[in-house]
């Protein structure tokens, strides 16, 4: 990653040894030092990204494509309906290569895993058909596709993530760790996975909150907005009807119980009955043995 002018919030690059790509990112009101980059230029896919003026939690994104992305940017930065974004993410490649099949396949899978991964608000109502490439292409296209979604999240941006995250290459040979959480008549299950920590379909969550609930209270509204919490058999709760990553233990009890929470203590490991920061500190008191 290079900082074109020195700082976090301007201009800046990314790249991975060995792929032929590039991702550029500038905020909106830097249009002008961006313009003056070759690689904006060229053949690309783009997103524009902002806050959604409608739910502030949730970012927005508009993803596309274009013979020369600066052209594509001059222009939404004219139209009034796509106001909402305050930065830009270009990626082009370094030689050059793409055409214009090329980012019109990765412009219909970027807004399919978008669309799929329900992170953001997608302006892109539908992904438009891939155009048909030569089967060499199409497994050129779909790497290239596997190093976006790599380099992303690394700068900031997860709409292209999957809803529920991959467990990490060590993470996938050792068995998977299980949380409960029983109170107040809820009861849930959980697993940490990656970054997150996601509960499990099945479980319930108390449907009336405390009066001074604020925290992820939002968060817990947006569930039951796309469905994943629906309503149980008991009428005092809502049932998980999908698994659900949360931020943190903290955010997942706070949307169970419906109450400010400290998931750390309040979520205990199934096999022992251990609180999470009581697991959390057994493991890493192991780590200090080896070492």
């Amino acid at each position: 990653m290079f900082l074109v002018d020195g700082t976090p919030d301007g201009v800046l690059t990314a790249e991975i040894i060995n792929w032929t790509g590039t991702v550029t990112v500038a905020p909106r009101n830097q249009l002008p030092d961006l313009s003056k980059r070759d690689e904006v230029s060229r053949t690309g896919v783009y997103f524009i990204v902002g806050p959604d003026p409608k739910d502030e939690i949730r970012s927005m994104v508009y993803v596309g494509e274009g013979d020369n992305v600066l052209n594509r940017l001059g222009s939404h930065n004219r139209d009034p309906k796509k106001d909402f974004w305050t930065r830009a993410v270009i990626v082009t490649s370094k030689d050059d290569n793409l055409t214009k099949s090329h980012v019109r396949y990765l412009e219909s899978k970027l807004i399919q895993s978008a669309l799929e991964s329900g992170r953001s608000t997608v302006m892109n109502e539908t992904a438009p058909d891939p155009p048909r490439l030569p089967e060499p292409d199409v497994a050129d296209m779909d790497y290239f596709l596997d190093q976006i979604q790599l380099v992303l999240p690394t700068l900031g941006f997860d709409f292209l993530q999957p809803r529920i995250a991959k467990p990490t290459a060590t993470q996938s040979g050792l068995q998977q760790v299980k949380f409960i959480l029983e109170n107040v008549g809820v009861s849930a299950k959980a697993l940490e996975l990656g970054s997150e920590f996601v509960v499990l379909r099945g479980s319930t969550a108390r449907k009336k909150g405390t009066a001074s609930w604020v925290t992820f209270k939002r968060q817990r509204q947006l569930l039951i907005e796309d469905g994943t919490l629906i309503d149980s058999a008991n009428s005092e709760f809502y049932e998980f009807a999908a698994d659900s990553p949360f931020t943190s233990p903290s955010a997942a009890a706070s949307a169970v119980l419906a109450r400010q929470t400290n998931g750390r203590t309040a979520w205990k490991l199934e096999s022992t009955g251990e609180s999470y920061a009581e697991w959390q500190e057994r493991e890493l008191a192991l780590v200090d043995n080896v070492l």
